[in-house]
């Protein structure tokens, strides 16, 4: 017996891994899903862009241009519960009054119900995860699978950011590492060369890069790469 596409979702977010792709990979993801788990005829996630509420991720280009209505106004079911913390639902955008920018432009693209949900873990807000629908309505079922699914997504969110958080610092440090060892040895071809001191050294690299505009690490690398290239004993020193 097939699986419910509904259950498959949460099922499918449970297992999912924060190293399967980028953070972006993820949240289209999880939107994907999301449109299983209500359903939905399409998703987004508003989220701050730039220090700006945005729709990040989307299942459907007509997402995010819904969107911008509540955007622009300020005023929607994607800022409340982003705000607030809570779920809010329209059950008719023909008929609500609550935002009616939002309401008017989901109308114009065909959308009769829309489902707002607040991503947030450890109580910080993540964003929102937005769900319309064309044809029908989101029940207190929908809604309730759709909840426990928001709060799993969340969490789901909350790793990946500090994955690739963690990620990106160790990327860093690796870089700051090798950095640090390619001038040390420049300096120990300077050395070799002449300089008296290490620090000498060093301020004839650092006046290198002065001169030429360029950063201390590509002025030492070019040289070790350089030296690489030369004899031992043709290895150059920068003019002072």
């Amino acid at each position: 017996m097939a699986e419910d596409p509904r259950a498959a979702g949460v099922h499918a977010l449970s297992r999912f891994f924060v190293n399967d792709g980028t953070l972006g990979d993820t949240l289209l993801k999880v939107s994907q899903l999301a449109c299983d788990v209500a359903p939905a005829d399409m998703a987004g996630i508003t989220m701050l862009v730039g220090g700006k509420a945005r729709t990040g991720v989307f299942t459907d280009p007509e997402a995010p241009e819904i969107d911008e209505a509540q955007y622009k106004s300020g005023k929607g079911p994607c800022l409340d519960a982003f705000r607030h913390q809570e779920t809010y639902r329209i059950d008719s955008t023909a008929a609500e009054q609550r935002w009616p920018e939002l309401a008017a432009m989901a109308a114009a693209h065909g959308i009769i119900a829309t489902l707002s949900l607040p991503l947030v873990a450890r109580d910080v807000s993540l964003g929102a995860l937005n769900l319309y629908s064309r044809n029908r309505i989101f029940d207190d079922q929908a809604s309730d699978r759709a909840s426990v699914f928001a709060e799993q997504a969340a969490i789901v969110l909350a790793n990946t950011q500090v994955y690739w958080d963690a990620q990106q610092l160790s990327e860093n440090l690796t870089q700051a590492m090798d950095s640090r060892s390619t001038i040390d040895y420049a300096i120990g071809i300077l050395l070799a060369n002449g300089a008296t001191t290490p620090d000498d050294a060093f301020q004839i690299l650092v006046r290198a890069s002065q001169r030429e505009n360029r950063t201390l690490r590509d002025i030492a690398r070019e040289m070790v790469e350089h030296a690489a290239e030369r004899q031992p004993s043709g290895d150059e020193v920068p003019s002072d």
